[in-house]
């Protein structure tokens, strides 16, 4: 098998646990969070500074990668880890939810999506077999079936098609994908917020038997509440010793619910994009780099932050890079931002390992600051 997932603690006040997944480019422990290279690159941080931070799996989208550089050229280079240099593992998404972003720029049918590029507006076509090749291309150690995203907010009917696409393509890439030795295809969960449709969508995709599902359709503008209301309902229907996978999730608040409900990864574009806005996490919430208040702050980002930023440099400073349009600026939020969030699961892991959840499981604010 191309992977192997062993769960290691649980926590005795709710469904969370700490696991190791062994991939094809070694371990890594879960609950555990995946920076997004959405081209092959995690913005503004090196691969090499990322394994620093602790980081051993990042998430690649085939989507963008097919259309920019195209999968030829990164067959050229034996696969994603070689074209980017990166030595730990990968997971890539198949693209399906941000063709279904592409609104009037698709048409989707059972046989598969007809799509306009965004960046040309050229026109292709994505089906499960094609995006389960084009992974395989990849090379990617996870890789996800082409499933049907709909957008929040959605009718049942449309949910509910949906779900019934989904399932059909799941399958279908199942029956493509011929490397289970050497690449790992999960199964994603659809649903929406229909409770009813969550089920019969497990059901389905269950009986494929893959050795990892994810929950897809959730984080797409719906408030976290019903979120996470979905996510206590669906994630205990899972299999219990198989990874569990809550796509596109990466705020410390959402993060902390999807671990207290047994979630064992999560991926997100949230550190880097905001830290490229001048925004980054503290303990308190969120900081905004760029404001005026900040001009002759001599404190670090976080105080008691032992992050490279942190250590180094003053907010004073950080925010004259930002407003002077440095590069340098947004290479120092987007490092302290990751090391924030491992940090941040590292102690969600070392609560669950001491069955301390209450006093040792971090809080955090959805808030600005």
């Amino acid at each position: 098998m191309a992977i192997n997932f062993s769960i290691k603690q649980r926590c005795s006040k709710n469904q969370a646990r700490t696991g190791v997944l062994e991939g094809g480019h070694g371990p890594v422990e879960t609950p555990a969070f995946m920076p997004v290279g959405t081209l092959g690159t995690v913005k503004a941080i090196t691969p090499e500074e990322l394994q620093q931070l602790g980081y051993n799996m990042i998430l690649c989208n085939a989507y963008h990668l097919f259309l920019r550089p195209g999968p030829e050229v990164v067959a050229r280079h034996h696969g994603l880890h070689k074209f980017m240099n990166w030595s730990g593992n990968i997971i890539t998404d198949s693209g399906g939810f941000q063709i279904f972003s592409l609104g009037g720029l698709r048409e989707i049918s059972d046989h598969g999506v007809t799509f306009r590029s965004h960046i040309d507006g050229s026109t292709h076509v994505m089906t499960p077999e094609r995006a389960t090749r084009l992974q395989n291309i990849l090379g990617a150690d996870i890789i996800m079936n082409l499933d049907q995203c709909p957008p929040y907010p959605a009718e049942y009917e449309e949910v509910k098609t949906a779900v019934q696409r989904t399932s059909l393509w799941a399958e279908r890439c199942k029956n493509y994908h011929l490397r289970d030795e050497t690449q790992a295809l999960f199964g994603i969960v659809q649903g929406g917020l229909f409770k009813d449709l969550r089920e019969k969508s497990l059901e389905d995709i269950l009986r494929l038997d893959f050795p990892g599902y994810a929950l897809g359709g959730l984080s797409v503008g719906e408030p976290k509440e019903k979120m996470y209301e979905i996510l206590e309902h669906t994630t205990p229907l899972l299999p219990e010793k198989k990874p569990r996978y809550l796509m596109g999730v990466g705020s410390p608040d959402a993060l902390y619910q999807g671990v207290k409900n047994g979630v064992d990864l999560f991926d997100c574009v949230l550190p880097t994009r905001i830290a490229r806005n001048g925004r980054v996490f503290v303990e308190e919430g969120y900081l905004t780099i760029r404001n005026s208040i900040y001009a002759g702050d001599m404190n670090p980002l976080q105080p008691g932050c032992s992050c490279y930023t942190c250590r180094n440099y003053t907010r004073a400073y950080i925010r004259h890079l930002l407003k002077s349009n440095e590069i340098l600026g947004v290479r120092l939020t987007t490092y302290h931002n990751l090391f924030f969030l491992e940090n941040y699961m590292q102690r969600l892991r070392d609560a669950i390992k001491k069955d301390d959840w209450d006093n040792l499981a971090p809080k955090w604010e959805n808030k600005s600051v």
